[in-house]
């Protein structure tokens, strides 16, 4: 499937955007090592990736509540988790520290994803896993059992979700744990999301200086929890404002929280620079939402740190990239082993509207402008349309791509489907504000 996109004609709607992955999956893993009931979980995305996160819970569940007698004679249950790179993750660390025996798997892309750092970490902290195929890639096979926890060095330069796999489960093991972060910490805002989650459920974790987490041996406490919306998914908008550049255009995004625990709040921040004014006020039925409108004061050029925010980094390249607004952005380095390696996509999808960027060290996206530039005034040529862009099954390259056709006459996405893995109305919303969408 492929969609041709054209632009609005105006922008003035309210966009009710998708709960928080990040949070969901989080308050899932918790909600589920607590006891507490379902219905006290409230607002969880319907991603994708929550929806296997959800589908394994419930198994784990079902087996629970049918206990097999040992020494039966019983198929190990494998849980299949898709493109979900967030619940292999989690799952993994769960699934070590919870009685009984499984294969966790997932797409071919995620069997070539890297997760022996998470599973030597657990071997190191008592844990039986086990590769069903190549050495440190997906399947696993992982034998449950009490965890005996204690002192734990971990490299901080790792994808944040492996650090907050191993926090969740630390309540459970014997000795609690002790994890010290080593060199350079990347994403501490996941981590950060995580330590508070865990807190308001009741674990007794605490910093020592800005690298060594303690954990207690504890139960976690159940407690009902409401996730806000996706500050990710609102990039998209800030995006769409940046791109069109008009005064009069206005954006409303409800149940984003001004006091967020996600990271990626900094979207306001960063879009400030390109030009988005972003301020919250109330909603004609007095709710208090996130309101987005355009400023004609961007940066001249972006010098950029994303390790704090990597998911933002397509948003802002494809923005910077079409506004002919120079960057160098540093941090990247977790974008290699995400959905896809998205330096290299977005490399190649820019080159095919003439737009070359640059990497360096695998960490760093720089590009010095438009081509054609003349006493500092920049005639910049606006890419044509005509060739489809790729989404290498990265719902991340979809979304970012797409605000392109509010200055670009036509924009094709190859595979407009794998917006489902986080924002599965995303092609309606955009419809909705008048983005003409075509198969």
């Amino acid at each position: 499937m492929k969609y041709l996109l054209t632009r609005p004609e105006k922008l003035g709607q309210t966009v009710v955007l998708p709960a928080s992955k990040s949070i969901s999956n989080r308050a899932l893993i918790l909600h589920a090592l607590s006891g507490a009931d379902n219905e006290s979980l409230h607002n969880v995305s319907n991603c994708d990736d929550t929806f296997v996160m959800r589908r394994a819970l419930d198994l784990l569940s079902a087996e629970r509540a049918t206990a097999v007698k040992p020494g039966a004679d019983t198929t190990v249950p494998t849980i299949d988790i898709m493109a979900a790179g967030t619940s292999m993750r989690f799952l993994t660390a769960l699934l070590s520290a919870t009685p009984g025996c499984h294969i966790i798997t997932g797409s071919e892309r995620m069997r070539h994803r890297p997760i022996g750092v998470l599973t030597d970490a657990l071997r190191r902290l008592g844990a039986s896993i086990s590769y069903e195929a190549d050495e440190g890639f997906p399947p696993l096979r992982i034998e449950g059992r009490k965890l005996r926890g204690g002192r734990l060095d971990i490299p901080g330069s790792i994808s944040s979700q492996y650090i907050s796999a191993l926090l969740m489960i630390a309540p459970l093991m014997a000795e609690g744990l002790e994890l010290h972060l080593t060199g350079q910490v990347i994403s501490r805002p996941y981590i950060r999301m995580t330590v508070e989650m865990m807190r308001q459920y009741g674990a007794d974790i605490r910093w020592s200086g800005n690298r060594t987490l303690h954990i207690a041996s504890r139960p976690y406490t159940p407690v009902p929890y409401y996730i806000e919306a996706d500050w990710t998914a609102a990039s998209y908008w800030f995006e769409i404002v940046a791109l069109r550049q008009q005064p009069t255009d206005k954006i409303v995004l409800p149940q984003l929280f001004s006091r967020s625990l996600q990271g990626d709040a900094e979207v306001r921040r960063v879009f400030r620079l390109l030009g988005v004014r972003s301020w919250f006020g109330t909603t004609t039925n007095g709710e208090t939402a996130l309101h987005l409108g355009y400023s004609p004061t961007p940066c001249a050029r972006l010098d950029y740190d994303f390790s704090r925010i990597p998911d933002l980094a397509q948003t802002v390249v494809v923005t910077c990239a079409l506004r002919g607004i120079p960057f160098r952005l540093t941090g990247l380095q977790t974008l290699k082993i995400k959905e896809t390696d998205r330096i290299e996509a977005l490399r190649t999808e820019l080159r095919k509207w003439g737009i070359n960027i640059e990497a360096e060290d695998d960490s760093i996206l720089y590009w010095d402008g438009p081509a054609l530039q003349r006493h500092g005034d920049i005639a910049y040529l606006k890419p044509t349309a005509g060739t489809a862009i790729d989404t290498y099954d990265d719902h991340r390259m979809a979304m970012s791509f797409a605000p392109a056709a509010v200055c670009i006459d036509g924009v094709t996405i190859n595979n407009p489907e794998v917006v489902s893995k986080s924002y599965p109305h995303y092609w309606d919303d955009l419809r909705a504000v008048g983005f003409g969408i075509s198969e």
